[in-house]
């Protein structure tokens, strides 16, 4: 790697728009994501941040068991030693892998270390399950000590959590993969309540109810799979998973405007009031220009609130606790918590 330099060409970053979270901090209003989806190596995560940081993004979505924290720590370390980017205009997220529940101090300042930051802006649960499952698995791996969501663990899990933001180690906490149900719990007893909440959105999983409790409740929902994470891990597919990318409505909207089905979704999240984490090797600036590009009509934003098929792409079944388990008992589909 040569010295860090801004790429001339990118988007100026004060044109990126920004979405406000209940402490008044300001979020980009696009990310990089950074799950390379066991198909791409830490080096070629830690590269595209390098491009996507030069070209104008400075919201960077990170996570332990993402196994390239270490690379991409490198590649911050050289950008914030460049100068010519400071550490309060980047937003980095990271996430407390389900193996350290327990040990949520310890997990925190490892992802520190690793990319080489005295603070964190925004660290997530990444599951509200303690239930592991090793990198690169099948759809059929099980964490031998699996168990359902005991909110009782769950809080204890999360007052760690609020010590790392009265030490000072992180500047606000949040969670993923969560439900109403769950949030509804959280929010009753936490003493610092999550900013943010990362869930699964996209024009074919638009999750409405959720993401208005979410609003409602001044928690910023970040959308990961924007696009409909066509490049998704063998594990995370099923027969019956739809396109997003393919679907005749955005194809249509794509073609009107002249730009790709990618934009159009990118376009879709931001006007709507998600914060989108799409990850690219080679597509992150068509990806950020498509966030500062002109805006969608209200009839084209709705025609893609009409295509929402509830059709989940994550589903999760590695964190199933049960044999002959259906998946969508991780997501409480009655409205209540999935019981033991």
């Amino acid at each position: 790697m040569g010295g860090f330099q801004l790429d001339a060409e990118g988007v100026n970053p004060d044109r990126v728009p920004k979405r406000r979270v209940y402490t008044g901090a300001q979020v980009p209003a696009i990310g990089l994501g950074t799950f390379g989806s066991d198909r791409f190596s830490a080096e070629q995560v830690a590269e595209a941040v390098r491009g996507a940081i030069a070209c104008g993004y400075r919201h960077i979505d990170c996570a332990s068991v993402y196994e390239n924290q270490p690379q991409i720590g490198q590649v911050l370390r050289e950008v914030l030693d460049s100068g010519a980017v400071k550490r309060d205009e980047l937003w980095i997220t990271s996430k407390l892998w389900n193996d350290s529940h327990g040990r949520v101090a310890q997990a925190c300042r490892q992802s520190l270390d690793e990319l080489q930051l005295d603070y964190l802006d925004l660290y997530l649960v990444h599951w509200p399950f303690p239930n592991y499952h090793p990198p690169r698995c099948d759809v059929t791996s099980r964490s031998p000590n699996a168990r359902p969501y005991i909110h009782e663990e769950y809080m204890k899990t999360w007052r760690q959590m609020e010590a790392l933001v009265d030490a000072g180690l992180v500047r606000h906490i949040g969670t993923s993969n969560m439900t109403i149900p769950k949030l509804k719990l959280l929010l009753r007893d936490a003493r610092i309540k999550p900013a943010c909440n990362e869930m699964e959105l996209h024009p074919h999983f638009q999750q409405p109810q959720l993401f208005q409790f979410c609003i409602e409740h001044g928690i910023l929902p970040i959308a990961y799979c924007p696009l409909g994470s066509p490049a998704r891990p063998d594990r995370d597919r099923t027969p019956e998973d739809t396109v997003d990318l393919e679907d005749p409505v955005i194809l249509e909207i794509a073609r009107r405007r002249g730009i790709t089905p990618a934009a159009v979704c990118i376009r879709w999240a931001v006007q709507r009031g998600q914060v989108p984490i799409p990850f690219s090797l080679r597509h992150y600036r068509e990806n950020l220009e498509a966030a500062v590009g002109p805006p969608l009509t209200e009839e084209e934003m709705d025609r893609i609130r009409r295509i929402d098929k509830n059709c989940r792409l994550i589903k999760g079944q590695v964190f199933l606790w049960k044999e002959n388990q259906s998946w969508e008992d991780l997501w409480d589909p009655s409205g209540q918590i999935t019981p033991p």
